[in-house]
């Protein structure tokens, strides 16, 4: 008999404390009770096996006819709490359910509330969505809605959700981020499905949901939510359902990571529907079965159907969703972000309403900016005073998003800075003599690849073009096996700004590409395990360092068996699952110890001096080694947490700089 598990954890609301001695019922669809359970001291039942259809019916994308799980029904009592009753809890073949239950008290008096006068709370799960031919993200609202823009990727602790289309007299409910990309991916898609195919569309499913943050889609119109639950505007949300395990599993290892495109900041909005019963020009999702079938991994998978640019970010900034507005009336003489923001985003508009007039993105609010604003205001009949409130703020908003496509597959894009997405070649051909911001462009580049990149000397970002620069070039061409003459024409820029994006892109892509990674393998996940021990090995003397060039030679074999050695894995200098996870894991650790030491990036914490050590000091000396690239009189220091003579020298010499 074919079967599949289903467990149940049974909590005080907001999963405050396990409730131990709650009597579960589980019936089958003809009310047939199949199993009577009792939660133990952790809340929780023992797995319960139950019959299921086989798992080839929901491999099956023409599958209209078989539904591919079974269907029962939960009864959950206990003394002193709420009964509740789940409707249509979904078993799939050789996968196990979740049921996560939230108990509200009976008040002292044995009263319920009034939702629950009928002694008992009833949730009801649809119909998956692939079976009842509605899934998908759907159409974006386009310009029913007024969406503005953050200047930060946050991944939220909660999110609000509209329990139906945006203008429906629906319930909001917040949960945390990562219950609810669990959810949307037990309501969208099979847990049958191939791992790859799993990840690919939960990565889409957190960068819609992080896009509709980032753009402030809902909020932007008054709305009191961040999202809506309704496949036809965003994707879908059942609240109270049950999951499964295995995108409970993916989650938790995948929910800080999003999909952008090279050269863009903001999370891209992965449109995605079945393909089958809906289309659209995004992801198909029972394309991506086939895709993994094929052997291709998540990011292979995402790039298929969003193109080569797009590309994986982690993030760790956690946090509650700000908003952009900043509250106070912007007006001439005003400075700060909010100006520059304001700023950055009429200068852009100009380039489609050039009668605007484009103001210098200085963050200060100068006459200029002044004039600006109030012809923006004239042309979208806001009173035109030249003063930024929030119903002009909103307006200049909402008209950036719309010019640049934010929240559309056509995406303009958005970087650090919030220019237009940078890396486009000069036009100029760049040789030894030549001077200026594009020469500086390509020595950053360099400097940035020489990190991690034994053969590539330190230069100094000076936009002068001379001896060691060429060389620089020279060597880089050779590795790309481009012709190193030492000229950066339009096929070096290119892959200059390819091979930063790559380096800039790596800690972002978590997925382990379904194959063991051994000597003589070559590309992109060689490039990524050698970019981790690389960060390894910086922070760990035990550990060799290697050139990240997608070679796996004898000296990356030698650094692998080290850090399996090190970290008491198996030390056979094969990259499979186990390996390769514990990588990416030390190396993010190394980066967050770096560069995000538990305070604000760059906020000062603490004097240090010689003599200091810890995650400040090395917060310090990493900042040190990056202005050395810039500035050839700051010495290049080891970023390993001591406050030595090395970098005392290293900071009077920034201090000399800086008039300190």
């Amino acid at each position: 008999m074919i079967t599949g598990t289903l467990i149940i954890y049974a909590s005080v609301a907001d999963q405050a404390a396990p409730l131990a001695a709650v009597r579960i019922t589980v019936q089958d669809e003809s009310g047939t009770v199949v199993s009577r359970l009792t939660t133990d001291s952790t809340g929780a039942t023992t797995a319960l096996s139950l019959p299921a259809p086989d798992a080839r019916y929901s491999l099956d994308e023409d599958n209209r006819t078989v539904r591919p799980y079974s269907i029962y029904r939960l009864t959950a009592e206990s003394e002193g709490w709420q009964s509740q009753i789940l409707e249509g809890v979904q078993v799939f073949a050789d996968q196990q359910t979740v049921a996560r239950l939230s108990f509200l008290p009976v008040a002292q008096d044995g009263s319920l509330t009034p939702a629950n006068a009928g002694g008992e709370t009833v949730t009801t799960i649809p119909p998956h969505v692939l079976f009842a031919g509605n899934g998908g993200s759907g159409p974006t609202p386009e310009e029913t809605l007024s969406p503005r823009v953050l200047t930060e990727v946050v991944i939220p602790k909660q999110i609000t959700v509209h329990l139906g289309a945006p203008t429906a007299s629906a319930t909001n409910v917040t949960v945390g981020f990562q219950d609810y990309i669990a959810n949307v991916a037990s309501s969208e898609v099979y847990p049958t499905w191939p791992e790859e195919a799993l990840r690919a569309n939960i990565l889409a499913q957190i960068s819609l949901a992080l896009n509709r943050i980032w753009t402030e889609w809902y909020p932007s119109r008054g709305y009191a939510f961040n999202i809506t639950g309704s496949p036809s505007y965003d994707q879908a949300y059942v609240s109270g359902r049950t999951v499964f395990a295995v995108m409970e599993k993916l989650t938790a290892e995948l929910f800080n990571t999003y999909v952008r495109r090279s050269g863009d900041q903001e999370p891209y909005f992965t449109e995605y529907c079945d393909g089958k019963l809906v289309t659209c020009p995004g992801m198909k999702q029972w394309g991506t079965v086939d895709r993994a079938n094929e052997g291709k991994n998540a990011l292979q998978i995402l790039r298929y159907y969003y193109g080569d640019r797009v590309q994986l970010a982690t993030t760790n900034n956690i946090a509650s969703i700000p908003s952009s507005w900043p509250g106070v009336t912007l007006k001439r003489g005003s400075t700060g972000t909010s100006v520059s923001i304001l700023q950055r985003q009429l200068s852009r508009i100009a380039k489609d309403y050039p009668a605007f007039g484009k103001p210098e993105v200085t963050g200060t609010f100068d006459a200029t900016t002044e004039q600006a604003v109030k012809n923006f205001q004239k042309q979208f009949s806001l009173t035109a005073d030249g003063l930024v409130g929030k119903a002009t703020w909103y307006k200049i908003s909402f008209i950036y998003v719309s010019v640049k496509d934010l929240a559309e597959l056509t995406s303009e894009g958005e970087t650090a800075t919030g220019t237009e997405s940078s890396g486009s070649w000069p036009g100029v051909v760049l040789r030894r003599g030549s001077k200026g911001s594009d020469v500086e462009q390509v020595q950053f580049w360099l400097s940035e690849l020489a990190q991690f990149n034994s053969a590539l000397p330190d230069l100094t970002v000076d936009g002068s073009f001379g001896a060691a620069t060429e060389k620089a070039v020279k060597i880089f061409q050779q590795e790309q096996g481009l012709t190193a003459d030492g000229v950066v024409g339009q096929a070096t820029w290119d892959a200059l700004y390819a091979a930063w994006l790559d380096m800039q892109s790596d800690l972002g892509g978590t997925a382990w590409p379904g194959v063991v990674l051994r000597r003589g393998d070559t590309g992109m996940e060689v490039r990524l395990v050698q970019y981790w021990l690389r960060l390894a090995s910086d922070n760990y003397s035990a550990l060799s360092a290697v050139n990240v060039d997608g070679n796996f030679g004898a000296a990356t074999e030698k650094a692998v068996t080290g850090f399996q050695s090190l970290f008491g894995l198996t030390a056979d200098g094969l990259v499979g699952r186990t390996t390769w996870n514990k990588l990416n894991e030390v190396a993010l650790a190394v980066v967050n110890e770096i560069v995000q030491p538990n305070v604000v990036p760059g906020q000062f914490t603490t004097t240090v001096r010689e003599g200091s050590r810890g995650t400040t000091v090395r917060a310090v000396q990493f900042y040190l080694r990056r202005l050395s690239a810039y500035y050839s009189d700051i010495p290049s220091v080891t970023v390993d947490g001591v406050f030595g003579s090395a970098t005392t020298k290293a900071v009077k010499a920034w201090q000399a700089r800086a008039g300190l």
